[in-house]
């Protein structure tokens, strides 16, 4: 079993996070800005962000589809603000990290086309100034690819599926593998939302088909929360697992990304913040408390 202490080390914080978090942390997007934070970050068990969830929409009135708006619109603006715009494939599945995924494509579509929320015309002036063209308005396509039956979908989930459909969003149900590899296609991007914290054990099916795909892929991936396939406590990678260049994960980094057999597979972490208060957060037990 590898040592929570491991989140403590610099060193792996430097190989791993972005931005890179120390005591104290820093926690950057392009949604807040950069906020300081006094407490060392808290890697979180499956359960804790089980706990999380339900303590911010029991105690503290949120609603788990406005976590998940958050989620996706953070994880989008990331895409668009850090990576070159093309032909975006979003692999998803039929939890709530499908449901992300759905929220992503969405605001992924509206940034590409000029809809940022800084405006596009004066977000242009900006970068004809400074010369910075990562986050110039650009043509890309975005598609999701669902890996099951929409018709299954639950809950939040469910909602942001109807809110992408509405919205034109193109979305492929595959229910094999030929036609998974050819809805996949040759993409630039591949995001991950196939399979959240939740999940456990070797990916079956469908999912385990688009893992394979997806990682023999010469496409850019993100992971979205954690790589499919990994497990969120022990760190351990199924087989197969996401070969992710990025894990772009919610509230705070989880306890197995400090497994060194993870390494290979979460890539660069960035810790996107979502809305959970921060009193919340305060009330985690800090690593060295931990079991």
């Amino acid at each position: 079993m590898f040592a929570l202490s491991r989140f403590r080390d610099r060193g792996f914080f430097a190989r791993h996070f972005l931005p890179a978090v120390c005591y104290p942390p820093t926690f950057s997007s392009s949604l807040n800005g950069v906020v300081s934070v006094s407490r060392p970050i808290i890697p979180l068990t499956r359960e804790q962000v089980r706990r999380v969830d339900q303590v911010a929409i029991e105690r503290y009135g949120m609603l788990g589809v406005v976590l998940m708006e958050n989620a996706g619109r953070a994880a989008a603006a990331w895409i668009a603000e850090n990576l070159p715009a093309g032909d975006v494939c979003v692999l998803c599945g039929k939890g709530n990290n499908g449901g992300d995924g759905y929220v992503i494509a969405r605001h992924l579509e509206c940034l590409y086309d000029g809809w940022g929320s800084e405006g596009s015309e004066s977000r242009q002036a900006d970068r004809d100034a400074d010369g910075d063209q990562r986050s110039v308005p650009r043509s890309g396509r975005v598609r999701v690819v669902s890996v099951v039956d929409t018709g299954l979908l639950r809950g939040d989930a469910a909602i942001n599926f109807e809110v992408a459909r509405l919205a034109g969003i193109s979305i492929e149900v595959v229910s094999d593998r030929e036609s998974l590899v050819k809805a996949i296609g040759g993409p630039d991007i591949l995001v991950d939302c196939l399979l959240g914290t939740g999940a456990a054990g070797a990916p079956q099916g469908l999912y385990a088909d688009a893992i394979r795909i997806a990682n023999s892929q010469a496409a850019h991936r993100v992971a979205i929360d954690l790589p499919s396939g990994l497990d969120c406590d022990s760190g351990e990678p199924g087989i197969p697992t996401i070969l992710a260049d990025q894990t772009l994960t919610f509230v705070a980094p989880k306890v197995g990304f400090a497994n060194p057999a993870a390494d290979c597979h979460v890539g660069r972490v960035v810790v996107l913040p979502i809305g959970v208060p921060s009193r919340l957060l305060r009330s985690l037990p800090l690593p060295a408390e931990s079991p």
